[in-house]
């Protein structure tokens, strides 16, 4: 509460970048620019959410921290663990609850597990020496559209952008269930897969039930990288019932999981600082509801399991008192169709909330089990 859930404006933003400077400091790193941890910029009046969220002109912060390498031949290449440090602060822009606007959103998963995970990663590493330059950023302006990380990209500290061998992104990794681990963005580089097993099966504390797809885009810091065309990993572990909405809060947290997550994360930050040899970059094309500030459309009010769904988006709970509900989705429908669009990801249910206005009416197919239903929603309205 004391952070004021660290909106932009915030002097609990200010005060949790300061945190994790200290912290940077303290584990022994390096100060990334000029003798000073932060890397300020300025909201800039025309990013999608500035403009609704009334913060256009803020100042804020991203905090940069390097361990820099030993190889003479690998020390000018870098690789980036992030996590953003940012959330909704009062909840005025993005929250997901209406109701609870004004209320402090605290983000404990969202993203405070990611930050937690990244200052834990930094101090088992820094008294290592890795052969690649290895470079801490906890990102601000994530939840206005990852403006900390765009801005990083194209102001590097690290000249040039192409010197970033890969990016781990940590973004909710705190609300571990079952064992399953995300690792977004695996499809990203075609070594990347066999890595994620290997160190799955040789990690101590890992073992888990992993699931490595995806090409680079979505709504977190990592896609800023890829769209710089640089291999990344999103680890994630997944969405939930209080994404976004005030009741994200410490006591949800799976602390022994997220411990795990954080030694599986910096053995992968690790091996890839010390791997010989280039990785093997595979592009892929912007998604249609990967790119412009248009939002997320009409609501629904689904949860979705964000690993691959072969045919449709599987869900793993619908909100309370949401379309969704009343509609009479379930948990482990399979998502197919939304109105008269098909859905075969998650790009394209997002694709199929954005052509829907509040109030519509649409028919939503989904197969449960081994049969279809076909149920009718009457889609809400988002928080703005």
């Amino acid at each position: 509460m004391a952070r004021e859930g660290r909106g932009v404006g915030t002097a609990g933003l200010t005060e949790a970048g300061q945190y994790v400077a200290q912290e940077f400091r303290a584990a022994g790193l390096q100060p990334a620019a000029a003798g000073s941890f932060f890397q300020p910029f300025t909201i800039a009046g025309d990013a999608p959410a500035a403009t609704l969220a009334g913060v256009a002109g803020v100042e804020v912060r991203n905090v940069v921290a390097l361990l820099p390498g030993r190889d003479p031949a690998r020390r000018g290449e870098v690789v980036i663990v992030g996590a953003h440090y940012d959330h909704l602060g009062r909840g005025r822009f993005g929250t997901l609850d209406p109701d609870s606007t004004g209320r402090i959103h605290n983000g404990a998963d969202d993203n405070a597990s990611g930050t937690a995970t990244l200052l834990e990663i930094a101090r088992r590493l820094a008294s290592r020496r890795p052969a690649r330059t290895l470079v801490f950023i906890a990102f601000s302006g994530e939840e206005l559209g990852v403006l900390g990380s765009t801005y990083f990209v194209k102001h590097p500290l690290v000249e040039p952008v192409e010197s970033v061998y890969a990016m781990v992104n940590l973004d909710m990794v705190g609300r571990l269930r079952n064992d399953r681990l995300l690792a977004l963005g695996a499809a990203t580089a075609r070594e990347f897969p066999a890595l994620l097993d290997s160190l799955n099966g040789a990690v101590a504390g890992a073992h888990f039930d992993l699931r490595a797809s995806g090409d680079g885009w979505g709504p977190s810091d990592h896609a800023s990288f890829f769209a710089a065309k640089r291999p990344v990993v999103h680890l994630f572990t997944d969405l939930h019932e209080d994404y976004h909405r005030a009741t994200d809060d410490w006591d949800k947290i799976n602390a022994s999981g997220l411990a795990r997550v954080a030694e599986f994360a910096a053995e992968l930050a690790w091996t890839l600082a010390n791997r010989v040899g280039d990785l093997a970059f595979v592009d892929a094309p912007p998604h249609a509801a990967a790119v412009g500030g248009q939002g997320y459309g009409a609501y629904l009010g689904t949860i979705p399991d964000m690993s691959e769904s072969p045919g449709g988006v599987r869900i793993t709970g619908v909100r309370a008192g949401s379309p969704a509900e009343r509609a009479g989705l379930q948990a482990g429908d399979v998502i197919t169709t939304i109105g008269d669009k098909t859905v075969a990801n998650l790009y394209d249910m997002t694709d199929a909330l954005r052509s829907h206005q509040p109030g519509d009416t649409v028919v939503v197919v989904a197969s449960r089990g081994t049969t279809v239903v076909r149920l009718t929603a009457v889609l809400g309205k988002r928080s703005s």
